[in-house]
């Protein structure tokens, strides 16, 4: 029986693309340091990073599938934070930015993950950013970073 996926992953070599949002950018920049942290730890070179600002979470889907598309990432993964208001615009924001997320996702065959927290308040939000309940910028990238690499190794081929 062949098993991949389950031990220790090696990113090494990997090029890594993050899509950030600046709309609740107290929050995102924290998510961005720990995605970024987590790709160091998984060996991935500074060089091999790709970071890009947009506007907001609806905007993540374009952007990252143009990474996944045209900058030859391996992986791509989306921060972006989504608080919840007096309207019902959160559930249009929150649902079509992950179903964007997914279409680019298939249509490209590169891993792209949503790493868009999506919340009812501002401390729950901080929570998610590095906070009680963990950096979700981090688990996205260590997601996006482990599929991609089960890929590679599927595809059968080595880490420069």
């Amino acid at each position: 029986m062949r098993v991949i996926g389950q031990d220790e992953i090696d990113a090494t070599g990997l090029k890594l693309g993050i899509v950030v949002s600046m709309f609740n950018e107290q929050i995102t920049k924290k998510m961005l340091d720990g995605a970024l942290s987590t790709a160091r730890e998984m060996g991935i070179a500074e060089d091999d990073i790709t970071v890009c600002w947009v506007a907001g979470a609806f905007e993540l889907a374009l952007v990252a599938q143009e990474l996944a598309e045209d900058s030859g990432a391996d992986a791509v993964a989306a921060i972006g934070c989504v608080i919840r208001g007096e309207t019902p615009h959160f559930d249009f924001v929150a649902g079509e930015a992950a179903r964007g997320l997914m279409q680019a996702t298939l249509e490209t065959g590169v891993p792209i993950a949503l790493g868009v927290t999506t919340t009812d308040t501002l401390e729950q939000a901080e929570a998610r950013a590095g906070g009680a309940v963990g950096n979700k910028g981090s688990e996205a990238v260590f997601a996006v970073l482990h599929s991609a690499a089960v890929l590679r190794e599927l595809a059968g081929t080595e880490p420069d």
